[in-house]
């Protein structure tokens, strides 16, 4: 967000005063529009509300804005002169379209982390900065000779990062494939993005975990689809419940992360595995697996997927880099029987003409390399002493409070508070505090539930983080 600079020579209402008026002349107030109170705008700028007032004058004095009592500051209908210019009303633009925005609980997180990087952030699924390998990578990129062709790739994505795939996926998840079998994606999300859009149509019935990551993606609902849930238990979802909504609602697909499941980091049980294979080979199903986290399963014994058991060829497998290397090199994979890789690498050809090369290259050299394996070691280590950390915390901080179970893997620990809590206070008060988390209405669940991500935060910020936490708590008075 945009904010004064305080060691300009120029006034900080003249500041304020040129911000708004490029904003109303890039239309994002078109005329008419009634601009945010004096009262709001000096907390979002951090200034006095008299300095507001003071730039609000200046546009009213050059004829762009028009205040009227009890009705509030508008843009002049004709703020450049006698003759009225229309300036398309962006703002119903962005509220249109069939994609939907994320959740509001979603974008309170960001704008929260925008305005203030120092809160200590629980919330984003991602590796922080010091488990990521950037040394290696860097050594990579400084001793390796990159093609000098710098054009479009492969629609499917580079040939020499999906031949390393072949190879990784036979070692590490127990997949036999080939590289005709492979789509690159910028990650497991435009993977989903591309099945929602291409492989399914609106009304279509698909099942998803409950709690899911799923749920928090709008795609789904952009997409038109309707949302059946499978509860999530210690073992994973149970494939018993597919029979009855196929036969109630003729799902059509199925959505599992069966290995450290996001939120709740439940690993789908042996039985359970080969019941869903069954019902689903049964009913002619396809599975969707997603599995971004196996390689972090802390004691190196990684649970192989459903995928890797699919004698049907029923399963379109996904996985990504995002979560066992670095989410910026936005490297993910999708495992599916070649007429579907052709139709999805269609169109994601028609959406971005395919990824950039060079993140392709480093991902296949990374994974050849003799760095990787060293960096799995040493992150699963890692997220072991965070998890630990983080337990060790909310027993402190917040003994006999929640209920939650140790997860061996993955970056989430999913705790359900004794009590009741309001998600959005709850949230409020704690960025208030200096903490974010997500609420476990995010992922469907009742209010009550929270996902602490203990791969974000620096180890020595665990501790206070959960110390701000429960002042929020014991400052909504929730008697936990």
């Amino acid at each position: 967000m945009w904010k004064p600079d305080r060691d300009s020579n120029k006034p900080i209402y003249e500041q304020i005063a040129d911000y708004l008026e490029r904003r109303i002349s890039y239309g994002e107030f078109p005329p008419g529009s009634l601009l945010p109170s004096e009262r709001k705008l000096a907390e979002q700028l951090g200034v006095n509300r008299s300095t507001i007032i003071a730039a609000f004058a200046e546009l009213r004095s050059l004829g762009i804005i028009e205040s009227r009592t009890g009705s509030g500051t508008r843009v002049n209908k004709t703020k450049w002169g006698a003759t009225p210019k229309h300036t398309p009303n962006w703002r119903r633009f962005a509220e249109g379209g069939n994609f939907l925005p994320n959740l509001p609980f979603l974008r309170r997180i960001r704008e929260a982390l925008i305005q203030n990087p120092t809160l200590i952030d629980f919330a984003s699924g991602e590796l922080s900065a010091d488990l990521a390998p950037t040394k290696e990578i860097a050594e990579l990129m400084n001793n390796y000779e990159y093609t000098s062709y710098l054009g479009y790739d492969n629609p499917q994505g580079s040939t020499l990062l999906r031949q390393a795939l072949v190879e990784y996926l036979a070692k590490y998840r127990g997949i036999q494939t080939t590289e005709s079998s492979i789509l690159i994606t910028s990650g497991s999300q435009q993977s989903l993005y591309l099945i929602t859009q291409c492989l399914l149509s609106p009304g279509d019935a698909v099942a998803i975990e409950d709690p899911s990551y799923c749920y928090s993606l709008p795609m789904f609902q952009s997409a038109g689809l309707r949302l059946f849930r499978l509860p999530v238990d210690a073992e994973g979802a149970q494939a018993e419940d597919i029979r009855a909504l196929y036969k109630k609602h003729r799902i059509k697909m199925l959505f599992l992360n069966p290995n450290y499941q996001n939120p709740t980091g439940a690993v789908l049980s042996d039985e359970r595995r080969k019941q869903f294979l069954d019902v689903t080979s049964e009913l002619g199903l396809p599975i969707v697996e997603d599995d971004p986290f196996s390689l972090t399963s802390y004691d190196g014994e990684a649970p192989l997927p459903l995928k890797a058991k699919d004698s049907a060829g029923a399963i379109l497998y996904i996985g990504s880099f995002s979560k066992i290397a670095a989410s910026g090199l936005r490297i993910g994979w999708m495992v599916a029987p070649h007429s579907i890789v052709e139709r999805l690498a269609d169109a994601r050809q028609q959406m971005d003409f395919g990824l950039s090369i060079i993140p392709q290259q480093v991902a296949g050299q990374f994974i050849k390399s003799s760095y990787f394996e060293p960096h799995l070691d040493r992150l699963r280590m890692e997220l072991r002493f965070k998890r630990d950390l983080l337990i060790e915390a909310l027993e402190q901080e917040l003994p006999s409070a929640a209920q939650y179970t140790i997860p061996q893997g993955g970056l989430h620990l999913w705790c359900k508070f004794n009590n009741q809590i309001n998600d959005s206070k709850l949230l409020d008060e704690s960025i208030k505090k200096g903490v974010v988390f997500v609420p476990g209405s995010v992922y469907g669940s009742d209010s009550g539930f929270v996902r602490f991500t203990f791969a974000r935060p620096k180890a020595e910020d665990i501790r206070l983080g959960i110390s701000h936490f429960s002042k929020a708590i014991r400052e909504l008075d929730l008697n936990v």
